[in-house]
């Protein structure tokens, strides 16, 4: 019998050929899951259509996905790193530049495809809660600034859900820039032109010193090698090879040789070019986990961060990664070590539910002549018929509308005790802060292979280009969606006992990813809780990037978020010292005082005025300017671990 489509199908297969025919390409894959919308390589992820498909919900839907497609057709990557910014304010500038560029194509050439991106932004504008924010200390720069280009790149006003941002800054704007932006206007089929324009622009809003060295249009005409995504390399920062064959692992599973930094170097790499594909799991079996090289203080500023190719990063929930019967047995193993700490972790979590219910202690006024009818008080009625009825009213609370993030380390380093206190103070949190009323969000981060995968291998068939940038294949891990009741996800929390999931991480770009996650969540305040066990390690791209390239990354992603977002971040470190990058954290020395610090720290927040508000409050004056991100040339020593 032949599967009947319903309108989902339907519809799923008519976004597929339109997104094919707008990319220009056969070869684009659509894919839907619970996630927001992306593009990595020619794959385009978009959420879930909903059973009940409205016509505002399929313009929605189509405008992310016009929106993917026209990148897919108009963005060249090469071209785009060739021009990028090194600081993070500059560089959120030179990307909401493009987007608008390339969806200004898209919508003066084809009316429908305007009315969706209009949908989709307006969709858009409402979960970052634009409407909420009244001055420009909460209002990005970087949004408003989209907006103001979209409206003059194509003459359509800013959705009613963003006009309040960009009101804000459009006077500034336009007489700082306005010249700059009619300029721009004329080059939107000239990336590389727009691009340079978009320099212009940055520096017209007074943050030159973020644009670093100018583009090498050497660099600009060079060709994309096949299958990767990376941007061009940067020929200023070629590294001596003694220096980086002090910084390569000894890879005993191959047998390489003890001798000089250089040949060590050699022998790796042949070994790779004959070894493309090795077992996700073998380095695990084998015992080899990678050492981790300490940083040398004073390595100075670098290139800016690049990524060599996002075609092989994923992200994915818990669910997928394994199947059902696996993650039930998982989740028993889990379940029984829980029995020996829940006592300890209980007893903390009930600690922090009794000072969040404390502030969300409801009080009432009595005896009121209107509102919610008091029926304690109606057998007086019974006793006096002629007495009047008396109302009572709920007074407000000052507790906010709370999401809370939990980004866990998944590296190699975190197996055994520590991974697994990690999953259980997760589980036994999400249960807590349910219950109190707040959401919770619990994600992992990590790689999907040992010593770069198949970034490395693209790497190596494009005959090795020099600072390729971020050289591996990035696994980022949904263990419990915001909006899932802990009762649906706590299956999927079992994962973390799999052996051969725990590898490499680089926590700057898992930072950025969980924070663009709270950025789209519709609650008035978003807490990013990050526990890990130490810096950002990935052997495969320090082998051909300079020392401190993960590092300088983290600091600069780091100084992002607690300077200019409103996003609020706390730190745990598990043995190691994670004060040197956040301003708000806590170095614990053993794995068992997780919970308490975990406890802790958000209890102290949960007392303390939301960052949103703080910001609000605090307008620059000339003796209080504006924060400036701290210098990521302050490089640490890194912990072997």
């Amino acid at each position: 019998m032949a599967h009947k489509e319903t309108p989902q199908d339907i519809f799923k297969r008519v976004i597929t050929h339109t997104a094919r025919a707008l990319s220009r390409s056969e070869d684009v894959e659509v894919s839907f899951s619970a996630d927001g919308p992306s593009v990595s390589g020619k794959r385009i992820g978009l959420p879930h259509p909903a059973r009940a498909l409205g016509e505002q919900e399929v313009s929605r839907l189509r405008g992310h996905a016009d929106a993917a497609a026209l990148k897919l057709a108009y963005h060249d990557q090469v071209a785009h790193a060739a021009a990028m910014p090194e600081g993070p304010r500059a560089r959120a500038l030179y990307d909401v530049a493009e987007k608008a560029r390339i969806e200004a194509i898209g919508a003066l050439a084809m009316p429908g495809v305007a009315q969706n991106l209009t949908a989709a932004l307006t969709e858009t504008c409402e979960k970052k809660g634009y409407a909420r924010m009244t001055d420009r200390q909460t209002a990005p720069l970087a949004d408003a600034l989209g907006l103001l280009l979209r409206e003059r790149l194509t003459g359509l006003a800013p959705p009613e859900a963003g006009q309040g941002i960009a009101d804000l800054w459009r006077e500034e704007v336009q007489s700082k820039a306005g010249d700059t932006i009619t300029r721009l206007i004329d080059r939107l089929d000239d990336q590389k032109a727009f691009a340079e324009v978009t320099r212009d622009l940055i520096r017209d809003l007074d943050l030159g010193d973020e644009l670093g060295a100018e583009p090498d249009p050497s660099d600009e005409d060079g060709e994309e090698p096949d299958g990767a995504d990376q941007p061009p390399p940067d020929q200023s920062q070629n590294e001596d090879q003694d220096e980086e064959g002090g910084e390569q692992q000894q890879d005993t599973q191959r047998g390489e040789s003890q001798g000089s930094e250089q040949e060590e170097v050699q022998v790796r790499m042949e070994s790779e070019d004959t070894n493309p594909d090795d077992d996700d799991d073998s380095d695990v079996e084998d015992g080899t986990t990678p050492v981790r090289p300490n940083f040398k203080a004073g390595d100075g500023d670098g290139p800016a961060y690049k990524i060599y190719t996002r075609s092989f990063d994923e992200t994915i929930g818990a669910e997928d990664l394994c199947d059902g019967e696996e993650l039930a047995r998982l989740r028993s193993y889990l379940d029984a070590q829980l029995t020996q700490l829940q006592g300890v972790v209980g007893r903390l979590a009930n600690r922090l539910q009794r000072r969040l219910m404390a502030q969300q202690n409801r009080s009432w006024q009595f005896d009121l002549e209107e509102g919610v009818l008091d029926v304690a008080r109606l057998s007086r009625v019974v006793i006096e018929p002629l007495a009047p009825l008396t109302f009572k009213m709920e007074d407000d609370t000052d507790f906010r509308d709370t999401v809370v993030t939990l980004l866990l380390d998944n590296s190699g380093s975190m197996r055994g005790r520590p991974i697994m206190i990690a999953a259980i103070c997760a589980d036994i949190l999400a249960r807590t802060l349910e219950r109190c009323g707040v959401k919770t969000e619990i994600l992992g981060f990590t790689t999907k292979a040992w010593k770069g995968g198949q970034a490395r291998d693209a790497w190596m068939k494009a005959g090795k280009p020099a600072n390729p940038g971020r050289l591996n294949d990035l696994r980022h891990i949904i263990y419990k969606s915001a909006d899932a009741p802990w009762r649906r996800a706590r299956r999927n929390l079992g994962l973390m006992m799999r052996e051969g999931l725990l590898k490499e991480n680089i926590d700057g770009e898992a930072l950025d990813w969980a924070h663009d996650r709270l950025l789209a969540r519709p609650e008035q305040r978003r807490i990013l809780m990050v526990i890990s066990d130490g810096a950002p390690v990935d052997d495969s791209t320090l082998s051909v990037n300079s020392g401190a390239y993960l590092e300088r990354h983290l600091r600069d992603t780091i100084a992002k978020i607690e300077d200019y977002s409103p996003v609020e971040l706390i730190a745990i470190g598990i043995g190691h010292d994670v004060t040197r990058y956040y301003r708000r954290a806590v170095t614990i020395v053993d794995a068992e005082q997780l919970g308490g610090a975990i406890v802790d720290k958000l209890a102290e927040l949960f007392e303390e005025e939301p960052k949103a508000a703080k910001m609000a409050r605090s307008k620059p004056t000339k003796t209080n300017p504006t924060p400036t991100a701290p210098s990521s040339s302050r490089i640490g020593s890194r912990p072997v671990r």
